[in-house]
């Protein structure tokens, strides 16, 4: 075989393997041995292109400058596409630079390289070593993921969405804090925006869409006023449903101050018996130690402020969350509020005249038996994200970041799409 037909074998075979069409060529293979390196050139030998904006077939106006993508490597040797891309000239639209097959519109890199590229970002243990396996600048890296990010957004199905949970994020220092708007059925990240405020939680509810607003039946929160008001005035249709786990941090601060205040008490008498003792009074008798068990038994019936307050604590925590319906649930909060009212426990009596007012939140528990324990999971792993980063400065950075790893979006490029299961295995290994 002379060069010439070794040449043109090389040729097809890169054809082939880009998936060009007709209109595109492989007109020449560049092999760099000393810098590691494959150049391709591609030319357009069609006689007609697409306008990129109607898509009415157009004459050629004239080619653009010449282009490079990074595509996948060959035999580890990085590999280059160089071409020129006709431009349309479109009677609507004017002259328009067409799309060409291989790569999305602005980008650097085939759409086979950024498939590839999104599965290494998705198994790699941090960005940083992703990108050094990618041989890729950060701000390449960055940009390939908002670009998939788009991608699955535009794809997402959210009509079967009818459960959602807010939850807030710390973002930077000094009270900084981002709102993630949750889908509670299926454990994903459907939005985040900057801030907490209302305006702020009413831009997160608008994210979805008039018509999908209306298809949720209720929101998962915190008693923060903000989202409160945010979901009455654009889910009005929706129950709010006040997380349980919320409801009992507050009562476990409230026993802890109860503590701490008795303690300093005891201590000065020279009685230490609340020495230690802190995490024993948190817990409920499910989850504490044998030790812990006996401790809290042996006090429960004595005249300790604290072993009064756990005893108010875990009234509510055990028998109203696992009332079965909403009216026995009533029943044993009237009993609770009428003992905690009358305690003698500020701390306590505070936490009972929030319930008070909220109890219509905690009622629609009962309803639909849903809670913020998603988006707790979904906020330990953004902090795992942010941990990763060493922080973002910028909220877009922060956004991206969320919703590429908790949004469970359909993130690879199209062509991966239209690559049947018939084509070549190591095509089909980057796509799939």
């Amino acid at each position: 075989m002379d060069v010439v037909e070794r040449g043109m074998t090389l040729a097809k075979h890169y054809a082939m393997l880009l998936g060009l069409e007709s209109d595109w060529k492989v007109e020449k293979v560049d092999l760099d041995t000393a810098g590691n390196r494959v150049e391709i050139a591609l030319k357009f030998v069609g006689k007609a292109v697409k306008c990129p904006e109607c898509g009415e077939k157009c004459g050629i106006a004239d080619h653009a400058p010449e282009r490079t993508w990074r595509h996948l490597d060959t035999m580890q040797f990085e590999t280059i596409l160089r071409a020129r891309i006709p431009r349309a000239r479109c009677k609507s639209c004017g002259v328009k630079t067409a799309k060409v097959p291989w790569a999305g519109k602005h980008s650097r890199f085939t759409l086979m390289f950024e498939a590839f590229a999104i599965m290494v970002l998705e198994a790699a243990s941090s960005i940083e070593k992703a990108r050094g396996l990618l041989r890729l600048s950060w701000t390449s890296t960055h940009q390939i993921m908002a670009r998939a990010v788009d991608r699955g957004l535009s794809r997402r199905d959210l009509e079967e969405v009818s459960e959602v949970g807010i939850d807030e994020k710390s973002f930077r220092r000094s009270q900084s804090y981002v709102s993630v708007l949750n889908d509670l059925g299926q454990g994903r990240v459907l939005e985040v925006v900057e801030g907490r405020t209302e305006k702020d939680a009413c831009r997160l509810l608008e994210s979805l869409g008039e018509k999908q607003r209306g298809n949720i039946a209720a929101v998962a929160m915190d008693m923060w006023p903000a989202f409160i008001n945010a979901v009455g005035k654009l889910l009005p249709q929706a129950d709010i449903v006040f997380d349980k786990f919320h409801v009992s941090q507050h009562l476990n601060d409230a026993v802890d101050k109860v503590r701490r205040e008795e303690h300093r008490t005891l201590v000065q008498g020279g009685d230490d018996t609340l020495t230690g003792s802190k995490y024993s009074w948190l817990k409920s008798l499910g989850t504490m130690s044998r030790e812990q068990i006996f401790y809290v038994e042996g006090l429960r019936d004595s005249k300790l402020k604290t072993a009064r307050a756990w005893a108010i604590k875990e009234l509510f925590s055990e028998e109203y969350w696992s009332s079965h319906n909403e009216a026995f649930a009533e029943l044993v909060y009237e009993r609770w509020y009428s003992w905690a009212i009358r305690s003698r426990l500020e701390p306590m009596k505070k936490v009972a005249r929030m319930i008070k007012k909220h109890l219509w939140g905690l009622q629609a528990y009962f309803r639909h038996w849903i809670t913020n324990a998603v988006s707790e999971g979904l906020n330990s792993r953004i902090q795992s994200i942010k941990a990763a980063a060493r922080g973002f400065r910028k909220f877009e950075n922060y956004r991206i970041r969320i919703l590429f790893y908790c949004g469970k979006l359909d993130l690879r490029p199209e062509i991966c799409h239209s690559i049947p299961r018939r084509a070549p295995q190591s095509i089909q290994a980057y796509c799939w």
